[in-house]
């Protein structure tokens, strides 16, 4: 299977933090405007007449008054920009339904024997890994041992339990903790492949849904020849939409 190498980062993280702060600021902002105008108003109603404000004074409070103003305007149009461009995001995330991917996760999906949970494990060097495998509720089903090669490898797993007992259908995680031939220990991650069957809209930004569990979108490794033709051009258009996103927030929080 050709795979096409994903660029995305934590961008998601960042940008729903940024997202965040940014309407935060925004609030206090308005908020400060609000203060100014009140304060501005009070003063010319309680000024003595025999002897008014400083021309010089009103005139700098004036131009305070109209940059806040500035600001403010600006700031709201900055909110909506990045609000456009979170549904950018989230419409192409749309089209990356039905594409296969491989993703950073630890949860594989048990389709009986003919289709075994299977994950692709990373290690940091040669050595043994401890392996423990739970079902949805957290109870561990199997445990193991596995020789680690240094790099990726595969491992599967045909849903027979250390009794024998062969465990029904459904969604397992595996936990895998490494050790070298010295005792050191070993750094360890685990990916999973699976086909994307859904995009959760209302998370910021938009999550997937591969085999019945849900992963960011800036999880995906690597993305091959599924449903899709585009996918790989998709990917990339969804990598420049949410790295456009971080430096729209960027220049935003700059000007706060």
């Amino acid at each position: 299977m050709t795979t096409t190498t994903a660029t995305t980062s934590a961008n998601g993280t960042s940008a729903s933090t940024a997202a965040s702060a940014g309407t935060t600021g925004l609030q206090q902002i308005a908020g400060n405007f609000d203060e100014f105008l009140q304060l501005l108003t009070t003063q010319l109603q309680n000024q003595d007449p025999l002897d008014p404000m400083d021309t010089n004074s009103f005139t700098q409070e004036l131009v305070s008054f109209a940059s806040v103003e500035q600001q403010v305007d600006m700031n709201t149009n900055m909110q909506t920009l990045i609000s456009l461009q979170e549904t950018t995001a989230a419409t192409q995330a749309l089209q990356l339904v039905g594409s296969t991917v491989t993703v950073n996760g630890n949860g594989a999906t048990l389709s009986g024997s003919s289709s075994p949970a299977t994950w692709s494990i990373n290690s940091s060097g040669p050595g043994t890994g401890a392996i423990t495998i739970s079902n949805s509720q957290g109870q561990t089903v199997y445990t193991g041992t596995t020789t680690l090669n240094s790099g990726s490898q595969s491992y599967t797993w045909n849903g027979q339990g250390n009794n024998g007992v062969t465990w029904p259908n459904g969604t397992y995680t595996i936990s895998v903790t490494g050790t070298g031939a010295n005792g050191q220990a070993l750094t360890v991650s685990t990916q999973v492949q699976g086909t994307v069957t859904g995009v959760n809209m209302s998370a910021t930004p938009p999550t997937l849904t591969i085999s019945g569990q849900s992963y960011p979108i800036s999880s995906i490794q690597s993305l091959g020849n599924g449903g899709s033709t585009n996918t790989a051009s998709d990917l990339s258009s969804l990598n420049t939409s949410i790295s456009n996103l971080n430096s729209t927030l960027g220049s935003f929080l700059q000007s706060l």
